[in-house]
C-alpha cells in the first residue's frame, strides 16, 4: 500500500509580530543599514537628552540591541568626524549625544551653571587606580596611594562614578569596586580600552588628573551613603 509522503515540518521562527498602526495596517520599519538610519539614530539620541539603551532603539528597526550597537558605532565614527559642537558617545549598552569639552565655558556662562563639581586630587587618584585595575578592594587602593582612601571612595560612590561589583572571596569578604557607565560618559570614553596607556601605579594614579568633568558632576545627585560594615576591610 502506497502512503502519501508528507513534507517535513519546519520549526517556527522566533519572530515578533509586526508593528501595526491604529487602523490595523503594518508599519514599514526602516532598515538599520539603510540610508535613513543614521539620521533616525541622531534624532532619537538628540530628543532623548540622556544616555539611551540600545534595547530601546532596537524596536524602531525591528532588530536586536547587539545589531543596534554595531550600527551606532558606525554612525558615531562618521558623526564625530564632522568636528562640530556635538559628539556621539557609543557606550557599552547605550549611546548619547553631548557637547564637546571645549565649549563648556560658553555653556556654563550662557546657562548659568556654577562651577564646583570637579573632583579632588585624592578622588582623581582613587578613580584612576580603580579604572586601571578593577575590580579592586579599598585595601588595594590604600596600598597604592599610601594613605586611607575611605572618603575618596565614598565620594566616588555618591557621584555614581564607581560601584560595588562584588566581594572578594577572602576573610571579611571585602567589597570590590569598578567604574560605571557614568564614568565613561564623564570622560568621553566608549570603553575602558580607550583609557590612556600608562605604565606603573604612579602613572595610573595621575592619568585622569587633567580631565575636567565639573559640568556632569555638578548635576549629579549624591546617592544615599551606606555605613561601612564592621570588619569589611573594603
Amino acid at each position: 500500500m502506497q502512503t502519501e509522503e508528507k513534507n517535513p515540518m519546519t520549526p517556527l521562527e522566533n519572530t515578533e509580530p509586526a508593528e501595526k498602526q491604529p487602523d490595523g495596517t503594518e508599519i514599514d520599519l526602516p532598515d538599520l543599514d539603510g540610508e535613513d538610519s543614521a539620521a533616525i539614530i541622531e534624532a532619537v539620541l538628540f530628543a532623548a537628552g540622556h544616555p539611551l539603551e540600545y534595547a530601546k532603539i532596537a524596536p524602531l528597526f525591528g532588530t536586536v540591541p547587539s545589531e543596534v550597537k554595531r550600527r551606532v558605532g558606525e554612525v558615531a565614527e562618521e558623526f564625530n568626524r564632522r568636528d562640530k559642537a556635538l559628539m556621539m558617545l557609543a557606550l557599552d549598552d547605550c549611546a548619547q549625544l553631548c557637547t564637546r569639552e571645549e565649549f563648556s565655558p560658553m555653556i556654563r556662562e550662557a546657562l548659568g551653571i556654577r562651577r564646583g563639581g570637579n573632583l579632588s586630587n585624592s578622588s582623581i587618584e582613587t578613580l584612576s587606580i580603580i579604572a586601571y585595575n578593577q575590580p579592586v578592594t579599598r585595601v588595594y587602593i590604600d596600598s597604592v596611594r599610601g594613605v586611607d582612601s575611605s572618603y575618596a571612595v565614598s565620594s566616588l560612590l555618591e557621584r555614581g562614578l564607581i560601584e560595588c561589583v562584588g566581594r572578594l572571596d577572602q576573610p571579611g569578604r571585602p567589597m570590590l569596586y569598578g567604574t560605571t557607565p557614568a564614568f565613561l560618559r564623564c570622560f568621553g570614553l566608549s570603553s575602558l580600552a580607550e583609557l590612556p596607556e600608562v605604565e606603573g601605579a604612579d602613572a595610573q594614579a595621575g592619568a585622569l588628573a587633567n580631565v575636567s568633568i565639573d559640568e556632569v558632576l555638578a548635576e549629579t545627585e549624591p546617592a544615599a551613603k551606606e555605613p561601612d560594615a564592621g570588619g569589611e576591610g573594603s
